[in-house]
């Protein structure tokens, strides 16, 4: 029997990624689909490229009806209007991945703060869990409610978890510059993502107060198992979808790049989803772009005695639906790949 999935808010970018990815699925099936904007016609309608893949007409959204013979829900919506619909998910006893902010930060008081809102549903935060596989995954395999992850903190958090999880640099030094594509902001337009404004232009937005950093502080400190702060600078850059993070540390002990190269080898050892790249192969959005992989190399600068730590993802894969499906299958006691085993798109 296959996974029977339903998707509410199928007509941004991540729902049609869910989509793109699901068609492939061998044990699962895109059963229902639902948005504000595209209700009776065709999911093909807003997602041309999968004309003659999947054939779904999008119905009207009731709650009850809609949840009908579903095994997992995906979310993708702003936040603030996931937290309502996943209580109601949740009291039907049918598993939920919620692709939005919502419940990945767990203190209601932090909620409020990055995102101005007060929680719907504070009780169910503890009853989530942060949807991070590679960091979280016993967790996942019993979860009833998955958050993932936010796009940037996947590349941010990947990136630095053997360092922080073994001490090995000063958790309150950490400098982070990260780069996205366009597809990040989401697929209304504004002033910011207009095409004018964007092409051959890349600049920072929201320095020191990105929505973020909380969910990357608090993933961070778990890992340090001590209070982390960092200094995170997002960057908007005219290209379609992926992330490139460069992260500085300061190391607290003596360390070699041989070092830092176990170090990583071993903190992945079992994460079919990272890739170790080197000096010589540092990565590139374009190596991941289409895939799930996220491409870590972690450099020793001799000369100034830092860490510089490179990250790149696919911000519509492994920092979205494709990181929703591969908790997907862990929820559902699948191999974490399946589904997922795509090489990037190159050149």
């Amino acid at each position: 029997m296959k996974i029977k999935v339903g998707i509410i808010g199928a007509t941004g970018y991540t729902g049609g990624e869910l989509i793109r990815l699901l068609i492939n699925h061998p044990q699962a099936e895109v059963k229902k689909a639902t948005s504000r904007s595209n209700v009776g016609n065709d999911i093909t309608q807003v997602h041309p490229n999968l004309k003659g893949e999947i054939s779904l007409i999008e119905e009207e959204f009731q709650i009850d009806t809609f949840l009908k013979d579903l095994d997992v829900v995906f979310l993708a919506l702003p936040h603030g209007k996931s937290a309502p619909l996943v209580k109601e998910i949740y009291q039907k006893h049918i598993k939920v991945i919620d692709l939005g902010a919502d419940f990945r930060i767990k203190i209601p008081e932090d909620y409020k703060h990055w995102y101005e809102l007060d929680h719907a549903c504070p009780e169910l935060l503890t009853e989530s869990v942060y949807g991070l596989p590679e960091i979280h995954k016993e967790e996942i395999k019993k979860a009833k409610i998955v958050a993932n992850p936010g796009c940037y903190p996947t590349s941010i958090i990947l990136a630095l978890a053997p360092l922080l999880a073994n001490k090995i640099i000063d958790a309150n030094n950490i400098v982070i510059d990260s780069k996205s594509g366009v597809t990040g902001a989401g697929k209304t337009l504004t002033d910011t993502t207009h095409y004018p404004h964007i092409n051959e232009n890349i600049f920072a937005y929201k320095v020191g107060n990105h929505r973020h950093i909380g969910e990357v502080e608090q993933e961070l400190s778990l890992l340090a198992k001590s209070k982390v702060v960092i200094n995170f600078t997002p960057h908007l850059i005219p290209i379609d979808r992926g992330i490139l993070s460069s992260i500085y540390v300061i190391p607290v002990k003596d360390i070699t790049q041989e070092d830092l190269d176990k170090l990583y080898q071993e903190f992945y050892e079992n994460c079919p989803f990272i890739r170790l790249r080197d000096k010589k192969t540092l990565p590139q959005t374009k190596w991941v772009q289409g895939s799930n992989y996220c491409d870590i190399a972690p450099i020793f600068d001799e000369r100034t005695g830092k860490i510089i730590v490179f990250s790149a993802i696919d911000n519509l894969v492994k920092g979205a639906s494709g990181q929703a499906i591969q908790n997907m299958n862990i929820m559902f006691g699948l191999d974490e790949t399946m589904g997922l085993r795509l090489a990037g798109i190159y050149p």
